[in-house]
């Protein structure tokens, strides 16, 4: 599923999105592979370099397809494994949060994420109010590459060694 992302209610520099993805693995699998952070990179494309700031802090430069990176810190501030939640608090270019519930739907391991940001980065703001459906494309990129790649590393871990 494309994210969603309600254009009409928020500021032209505020962005909230919502994205549901459905993934054949276990719930667990999925988690595990969410709180890696230094893993992204080997699935997700636009996750271009993740760096380890602390324990619970990264740094982390995303590029899409429009030409500009986001370089970003993030911070985990929930990790509940039991119940399928995790948080994260975004500075840098963009200020705010990420949110996943990852649970079950039908056999099948569902993943919500949610993310309201503000953007910070000057250059990218003053573009806003014209690039806006731009910037929402873009992140609807990342998103569907996100989840292909995440569907195929899930996939590819799933396998049996060969022999």
């Amino acid at each position: 599923m494309l994210p969603v992302c309600n254009l009409a209610s928020v500021p032209v520099n505020e962005y909230r999105f919502r994205s549901v993805w459905s993934i054949a693995a276990a719930p667990g699998a999925v988690f595990d592979a969410l709180v890696d952070l230094a893993g992204y990179p080997a699935w997700w494309p636009d996750v271009r370099s993740v760096s380890e700031v602390d324990e619970d802090t990264a740094a982390v430069v995303c590029q899409a397809v429009l030409p500009y990176r986001l370089r970003l810190h993030m911070r985990r501030v929930v990790q509940d494994a039991p119940n399928g939640r995790l948080r994260v608090d975004l500075t840098g270019d963009l200020v705010g949060y990420i949110g996943a519930l990852v649970d079950t739907d039908q056999g099948r391991t569902r993943l919500k994420i949610a993310q309201e940001v503000v953007v910070t980065r000057p250059l990218l703001r003053l573009m806003g109010p014209v690039a806006r459906p731009l910037f929402v494309a873009n992140h609807g990129a990342m998103m569907w590459r996100g989840q292909r790649g995440l569907r195929k590393h899930l996939a590819a871990a799933a396998r049996p060694a060969p022999e």
